[in-house]
């Protein structure tokens, strides 16, 4: 073992103690494997590959090695292998070999090294991300004995003077196409165990203990589906990705198209092309989008597809994910970790819903899939497609500078109008005393009109729980969670105050625990109440709850959509789940029940979620003959996002946003990281931000020519999370290379004192 840096504090010497490399003779070149390991020294490590071991290892596989004077046994990814001068350095040997094949191509490896330098982040806890843990740990595969002839052995079969059936156990063997267990080999002869244990002790029967997949992935059968005709909209869209690939040339395509516009039947007429061809495409869309629906439309037209999701056993996601690596499935769809599927032969990359959240990873590494799905796109000289109807700013401005070719489809398929808007001001309803309870009057009716004509109602609030806060009347103490800065929701159903962050709970006070006051309140408004509210105003009709509490059995998302499809159940209200990627072509009402509930937060991009949420729900009615249109509830209806969502207004409400973000040095218009130090003891955690934000500037200042600035360290907006006290440093800079540079260099060898914590998010979306 080396180790590629130095120690600190190194004697340095006045003399090379290595001959030069054109001095040593071959006896002196060795193949030398270079290694991360996760859990190790962020530093690369060299060992010495054994002569036995060489032709079996190649760059990407996992070694098993010992680390340090204590020789702690340790797993390593081989990044580098050459050969090369060892000189007089002592290298500790490769042990063995855990992978049979290279979990790793050379393309992935360099794109997991761009990752580590962007999100600075070590090497190997990039490529544990990018393995998944099933298949580093071989989730469902057993270790078995395999049999075979060797081939000296096969050659004189005919001369062997064996008992009769010993020889018929060797002929049989030998003609195998493939290895075969001892079990196998007895069954098919027709012979006892101890007879092939014979000839395994004799040296002609050779045994390899090899682990072997005992669960095979399984392909859901579905009824094939032919080509939907194209509007000229889609033929427009579906030509420039033709063209892009048949250039055999990485291009990065934004297809802007507005909900119902047709854009999944676009990719799917793409990705017959590229399958065509003998190659692969990966699609990715948000997990929340991974529905039966969408499953079956990709399955109905090529057959056997990978789909990737959280619910997937490990031995389902092994078996996929060898599939993909041996090329015998031709489609992958998937969350954001399907970017590093292990597709041979990839010509296409799609990216739906573009601009959903869940693309970004909160863990290190911190990645977000659309940046990795544009690298990788390049690097394998393959087309991006984006596609979304509220894009992210950071990518309209692309496509509107030119960088990404922009392509539009603003019309729905058959001519289908968008559904007419309107907005109820909360205020009046409040003023003249005539709202009680989460519906207004107007909704109300809506609602009523809509289901007594046969139509089906969706109701959005992005809120869980019963009630959002739990006051006292008397003193005005709030029940609070003594982990997180915030204020613990009231669950109903089980009658518990839970925290959102931390999942605290204690059972719902009846008392106020400052005061012992009775007159305590539950106040706010949240899935549960509204999902009380509903059945009580309308008891004729079947509803049924979707959020993040009612969804957690496996299955049970799947099963509440096909019940709302199938017509058994008439209202549909939940969270955000509910207002993507959904096609009901009985919605005829869609209510937003609240549309400020994230509109006000301390967060740059409030306003662009407000936006794009409530466009993407209002795209879940109007997709059938019988029309239909949305009301929004909200006491902000002069904000520019809702007056903009209110008309489907894309361009004006980019238009009137874009210049805000470039006044403020926000993205698109500049780089941007977030630190955040968090601590037992608020005293600590604040010196220790400060510490980090001066040499920061120290380091920004050397490194950024343009403009950049460093914001903090100041409280972040949940102050204390999970019983640490939270603070940030905000970083902005013009251009992302003097960002990094300057991140890289004022982290390096920086130690946090004893009990805090820090972490570093490039191009964060998360500001709170």
């Amino acid at each position: 073992m080396h180790e590629k840096a130095g120690h600190p504090g190194e004697q340095q010497q006045l003399f090379d103690t290595e001959a030069p490399p054109w001095e040593l003779d071959d006896a002196e070149r060795r193949w030398v494997a270079t290694l991360v390991i996760p859990g190790g020294p962020r530093q690369e490590f060299d060992y010495l590959v054994p002569d036995a071991l060489r032709p079996r290892l190649s760059v990407g596989q996992r070694v098993r090695v010992t680390l340090g004077r204590g020789d702690r046994p340790m797993v390593g990814y081989c990044v580098r292998l050459e050969h090369r001068a060892v000189g007089v350095r002592r290298l500790k040997p490769v042990n063995e070999l855990v992978d049979e094949r290279a979990l790793l191509s050379p393309a992935m490896l360099r794109l997991t090294q761009w990752m580590a330098e962007h999100y600075l982040c070590p090497l190997a806890q990039v490529l544990d991300a990018v393995v998944p843990a099933a298949v580093r740990g071989k989730a469902g595969t057993r270790l078995t004995t395999l049999l075979s002839v060797p081939t000296k052995v096969a050659a004189r079969l005919a001369t062997l003077d064996l008992p009769k059936k010993q020889a018929a156990i060797l002929q049989y063997l030998a003609a195998s196409s493939e290895p075969l267990t001892p079990a196998q080999l007895a069954q098919r002869i027709g012979c006892a165990g101890s007879t092939i244990t014979g000839l395994r002790r004799k040296g002609l029967i050779a045994a390899e203990n090899r682990r072997i997949h005992h669960h095979a992935a399984t392909h859901a059968l579905v009824a094939r589906e032919e080509n939907l005709a194209l509007n000229a909209d889609q033929q427009l869209a579906l030509d420039s990705i033709l063209a892009s690939l048949r250039s055999q040339q990485h291009q990065t395509l934004l297809l802007h198209g507005v909900t119902g516009s047709g854009k999944t039947e676009v990719y799917i007429r793409a990705i017959q092309e590229v399958v065509g061809y003998g190659r692969q495409a990966i699609v990715l869309v948000p997990e929340i989008s991974l529905t039966p629906q969408a499953q079956e439309r990709f399955r109905a037209r090529f057959g056997r597809v990978a789909v990737l999701h959280s619910h997937l056993t490990d031995a389902e996601r092994h078996a996929h994910w060898q599939e993909i690596a041996a090329g015998q499935v031709s489609v992958v769809v998937g969350a954001r970790s399907a970017i590093f599927a292990p597709t041979p032969h990839l010509g296409l990359i799609v990216l739906d819903e573009e601009h959903e959240g869940s693309f970004k990873q909160d863990t290190a590494p911190r990645y977000h899939a659309r940046d990795v799905a544009l690298r990788r796109a390049a690097a394998e000289q393959v087309p991006l497609v984006l596609g979304s109807a509220t894009p992210s700013l950071e990518s309209w401005h692309r496509g509107q500078t030119g960088e990404y070719r922009l392509i539009e489809m603003p019309r729905r398929v058959f001519d289908r109008p968008l559904p007419a808007v309107v907005t109820i001001d909360l205020r009046n309803e409040t003023r003249d005393h005539v709202w009680t309870g989460s519906i207004s009057r107007p909704l109300h009716a809506a609602m009523r009109e809509a289901l007594e004509s046969g139509g089906q109602v969706i109701l959005l609030l992005n809120r869980r729980g019963f009630a959002t806060h739990i006051q006292c009347a008397g003193c005005g103490h709030v029940v609070r969670c003594p982990n997180c800065d915030i204020a613990l929701t009231h669950h109903r159903q089980s009658e518990i105050a839970l925290c959102h962050y931390c999942d605290y709970e204690l059972a719902a006070p009846t008392r106020c625990p400052e005061c012992q006051f009775i007159g305590i309140r539950y106040s706010g408004l949240g899935t549960q109440r509204l999902e009380a509210e509903v059945r009580a105003r309308f008891p004729d009709y079947a509803a049924l709850r979707m959020d993040t509490d009612t969804m957690r059995a496996p299955g049970s998302h799947e099963r509440a959509l096909a019940a709302f499809r199938n017509g058994e159940v008439r209202i549909l209200l939940g969270t955000q789940m509910i207002a993507k990627g959904l096609d009901f072509p009985d919605v005829t009402l869609v209510g937003v029940v609240n549309a400020d509930t994230a509109l006000h937060l301390p967060d740059f991009r409030a306003a662009e979620r407000t936006f794009q949420l409530l466009v993407q729900v209002a795209g879940r009615t109007g997709r059938g003959p019988k029309g239909g249109r949305v009301l929004v509830q909200t006491f902000s209806p002069d904000h520019a996002a809702i007056r903009a969502a209110v008309r489907h207004d894309y361009q004006t409400f980019a238009a009137e946003e874009l210049p805000n973000r470039q006044a403020l040095s926000y993205p698109p218009f500049a780089s941007m990281s977030r630190l955040v130090v968090r601590g037992p003891k608020e005293p600590a955690a604040r010196e220790f931000a400060g510490h980090l934000a001066e040499r920061l500037t120290a380091a920004l200042a050397r490194h950024a020519e343009h403009a950049a600035r460093v914001l903090g360290p100041a409280p972040a907006p949940i102050a204390k999370l999970r019983g640490l006290h939270r603070f940030q440093i905000q970083l902005q800079a013009a251009l992302p290379e003097p960002l990094h540079a300057a991140l890289r260099e004022a982290i390096e060898g920086v130690e946090s004192p004893e009990g805090v914590q820090w972490i570093v998010d490039v191009d964060p979306l998360d500001m709170m």
